[in-house]
């Protein structure tokens, strides 16, 4: 019965004119349409029926969290691109796996070479675990919209992608600033590097980047977990981030910006301010050294120099890109995109180009998975 009369109320709304996408609303302006393609009703009414609950209030019996109005959000992406589609689904499964191989040869070989023992590579590989992370919770749900015509989740899981995309990256931030403290370590207090680098102190420092994270992160986006979701129900990004979904609450949100925008201001200042003094402090006791040790700091600094550098230059890019008017929705998503996974891409090939003893020991890990090679064999003729 919902059905039918659904799909009377979609072809009342849809004239001569072609659909490419819904958007749910409860009135005729909520259908979107452009011309070439064709959706008949019978297809709309699976996405366009939105099963509402009798409350008008969300509620939590026994611990459990029961949506109501909206259960599911359409997640827009880059559904607009048709036939491209498949050319970008091409381009990020490659980059991701790229993303999964590079980062887990790291952490492998620091868990498995003796000769990277030190606390540098300990950071290193747990940036590289953070990266997986962090790609993981976006690119797999991403490369299924883009084989299916339309991309659904769950209002649970919408708000758990979102939980862990901002918390891990501002994780992935605060390793950041961790190993800048450890470079400054080990060049400024280099006879002490060891005995302050103990073990217990690199478990502490990752630890409390954690824990940094989720007290940056918990109070912006549990607040989502109470807010009704009644109306509106398309994300219009390649996945569920905090300012996209909180466009669909159906209420005031001015708490909920002031709260997200002062916790992610202490995140940014808090690790940018941390990793600039750590440098100005490195740049201060290099400018006292000889030439030769000079190079040898810098060389040391070059590889994390430069991630950070990328990171918060592609982060103040996806900044300008959403605040200018000028750019479509679709470029928009694929420079979100771009920036969600480019420092995971670019972490792997950077330290292994830019750190010698990295390279020489991922040499020597592939080397140990080559089959034996087969030495030719001498036909010895004996003379009668």
């Amino acid at each position: 019965m919902a059905a039918a009369i659904s799909g009377k109320f979609l072809d009342s709304c849809l004239d001569a004119g072609d659909v490419s996408s819904i958007f749910i609303y409860s009135d005729c302006s909520a259908v979107r349409e452009r011309k070439g393609e064709r959706l008949n009703s019978d297809a709309v009414v699976r996405y366009s029926y939105l099963p509402l609950s009798t409350n008008q209030r969300s509620s939590s019996v026994n611990g459990t969290w029961e949506p109501d109005g909206v259960t599911f959000f359409i997640i827009q992406g880059l559904a607009s691109l048709g036939e491209k589609k498949m050319i970008v689904f091409v381009l990020l499964l490659l980059g991701y796996i790229i993303i999964l191989g590079g980062n887990s040869m790291i952490i492998f070989v620091v868990l498995t070479d003796s000769k990277l023992n030190s606390p540098m590579y300990f950071f290193l590989s747990n940036l590289s675990f953070v990266d997986i992370l962090f790609t993981t919770t976006t690119i797999p749900k991403m490369l299924l919209g883009l084989l299916t015509d339309v991309n659904t989740i769950s209002v649970p899981g919408c708000l758990l992608q979102m939980h862990f995309f901002v918390q891990l990256a501002v994780t992935g931030r605060a390793i950041l600033t961790v190993m800048a403290y450890d470079r400054y370590v080990a060049i400024c207090n280099p006879l002490r590097y060891t005995a302050v680098m103990t073990r217990p102190v690199r478990l502490l420092l990752i630890a409390g980047a954690w824990s940094f994270a989720a007290f940056c992160t918990l109070p912006a986006t549990s607040m989502t977990w109470q807010r009704l979701y009644c109306g509106p129900n398309v994300v219009r990004n390649g996945w569920c981030d905090l300012s996209s979904v909180r466009r669909l609450v159906c209420g005031n949100t001015v708490i909920d910006n002031i709260v997200s925008i002062s916790f992610a201001i202490l995140a940014l200042l808090t690790t940018g301010v941390l990793i600039l003094t750590s440098y100005i402090l490195i740049g201060v006791s290099i400018s006292r050294m000889g030439v030769a040790q000079r190079l040898k700091a810098f060389r040391t600094c070059a590889a994390h120099l430069t991630v950070v550098s990328i990171s918060y230059s592609s982060a103040s890019f996806v900044y300008i890109s959403y605040r200018v008017g000028n750019f479509s929705p679709e470029v928009r998503i694929i420079v979100s995109v771009l920036y969600s996974a480019l420092t995971p891409f670019l972490n792997p090939l950077i330290y292994s180009l830019r750190n010698e003893e990295l390279r020489e020991s991922i040499r020597r890990t592939l080397s140990r998975f080559r089959p034996a090679a087969v030495l030719p064999t001498k036909n010895v003729h004996t003379v009668s």
